[in-house]
């Protein structure tokens, strides 16, 4: 690609060398750099891109952005200075793959809870009303039936605008994508055209990284203040940070809600562990999805499909025949009648969800028995909650190991233990093996009873100090109530 044309709308205060160039390939990553390669140092978290400007160079780079020039330019190396690099990638990316994100209908959703869910949803809602679209989120990434395996909540932002360029040219019209606060600190969005955002709820999560709340929600918010104003926002507004995230947005807002006044609104008939009787917008369906926070999953898909022009009828009927996200409130019964509910629960407001659905579903004749662990290296002011949580909404709580990671799993027990309450010491015990917890909570089980295991979901592994080992919570199951003649 000629380097004039991917520099347009590119802000540069300075360039050194020819100008003429022809560019192969766009690399951050000096390790990655070939022949003709545009390298664009970045500074990162851990490293420093400007300190590899000169092995890119060895490598073949033959243009370097970057936000200083090194001390001794190379007379047959292009150099060309931006404010910010990290910004800079974002366009210089959507550039190099001719801006796919102008070529399609572009939806991101996020929040704390129920990003995956959401645009898996839309993703099959869409397949349902015969469109072929595209999906990145934390499960997979989608070109219609194909698959590709996803390694990041969002991808790095080259790989974000190949992905949307292989849509393109596969003829998507649309594609969903999830948007983690993450992926919006680093920049991983910047210069991808959003034709609507929508936002789920916003709880605690991320504080390893985000440090505190207020800096949590200000990323989440940035997604919504760089909005241009021919996008749409459809954001939450039974959730108190739902009007936050419209303040200072260009964006035409809209909103969703069960308990309040909203542009979208729902309301539950009847619900059970074979779905739910809803009402959006004054029109009854019924779905085999179940539990409230999927009613508020369907209700901000119900509000994409509308903005998007499409009859409220016909996206009720696409979503009457959704089924189940893989790993979001999975639910089956074994030989004897016990009953499983596999979920990816994983911070306080999403596993307090799930125990309260199931809590407004059960006769309380049943018990409820929530197998739960927390991610080693991650935040630790979550851990005492969720072991109030699940001890106060369960009959009996096994806390074990979740992806412990670095971390040793007993330490992240005792941190989850510390925030039981005295009244529910007796509700509870650990056993760190998570396959010997899930053998106890199923030995325990009598027919009718209830099994949640919470906090891998969809994950079929275990992530012990940096190696993989292949653990899928469904499988477990399966094994052993097959096993126990349960």
């Amino acid at each position: 690609m000629e380097l004039s044309k991917l520099l347009e709308r590119i802000q540069i205060l300075e360039t050194a060398g020819n100008p003429e160039r022809e560019v192969s390939a766009l690399v951050f990553d000096s390790r990655k750099v070939t022949e003709n390669s545009l390298y664009i140092a970045v500074r990162g978290t851990v490293a420093d891109g400007h300190s590899y400007i000169a092995s890119s160079i060895e490598k073949g780079a033959t243009v370097i952005i970057c936000e200083e020039f090194p001390e001794n330019l190379d007379e047959n190396i292009t150099y060309i200075k931006v404010k910010d690099s990290s910004k800079t990638l974002g366009h210089l990316a959507s550039n190099f793959y001719g801006n796919p994100s102008e070529k399609l209908k572009l939806i991101g959703v996020t929040g704390t809870n129920g990003k995956t869910s959401v645009s898996t949803l839309l993703f099959d809602v869409f397949k349902n009303l015969g469109y072929n679209s595209a999906l990145l989120s934390t499960v997979e990434i989608r070109i219609g039936e194909k698959v590709i395996p996803a390694t990041h909540t969002t991808p790095d932002v080259i790989t974000i605008n190949k992905i949307l360029a292989q849509a393109v040219d596969e003829g998507c019209e649309f594609a969903f994508m999830e948007v983690s606060s993450h992926g919006i600190s680093q920049n991983r969005i910047e210069g991808l055209t959003f034709k609507i955002a929508g936002f789920t709820n916003l709880t605690h999560d991320h504080l390893d990284y985000h440090k505190t709340f207020d800096e949590y929600l200000k990323t989440k918010k940035r997604f919504f203040d760089e909005l241009n104003d021919e996008a749409v926002v459809i954001t939450n507004v039974d959730d108190k940070n739902g009007n936050v995230m419209l303040q200072n947005t260009k964006a035409k807002k809209k909103s969703y809600a069960l308990k309040t006044m909203a542009d979208y609104h729902g309301r539950t008939l009847e619900v059970d562990f074979n779905g739910m009787l809803l009402n959006f917008n004054g029109k009854e369906f019924w779905t085999t999805l179940t539990g409230k926070f999927n009613v508020y999953n369907l209700l901000l898909v119900f509000g994409i499909a509308s903005e998007l022009g499409f009859q409220q009828e016909e996206i009720l009927q696409a979503i009457s025949i959704l089924k189940r996200v893989n790993g979001r409130f999975e639910t089956f019964k074994s030989d004897g009648g016990i009953f499983f509910v596999v979920d990816y629960a994983h911070t306080p407001d999403a596993l307090e969800n799930v125990l309260d659905s199931i809590n407004e579903i059960r006769t309380k004749n049943e018990r409820l028995i929530t197998v739960f662990g927390c991610g080693g290296d991650r935040d630790h002011a979550k851990r005492p909650e969720m072991g109030n949580i699940a001890t106060k909404k369960s009959t009996l709580a096994i806390i074990t190991s979740d992806n412990p990671r670095t971390e040793d799993p007993n330490a992240i027990i005792k941190e989850i233990e510390a925030g039981v309450e005295p009244q529910n010491f007796s509700k509870y015990t650990s056993i760190p093996d998570r396959r010997e917890a899930i053998k106890m909570a199923i030995k325990f089980a009598e027919p009718k009873d209830i099994i949640v295991v919470a906090g891998k979901g969809h994950e079929n592994y275990q992530e012990i100090n940096g190696v993989k080992h292949h653990f899928d919570d469904k499988e477990v199951i399966n094994e052993l109530w097959k096993l126990m003649g349960k």
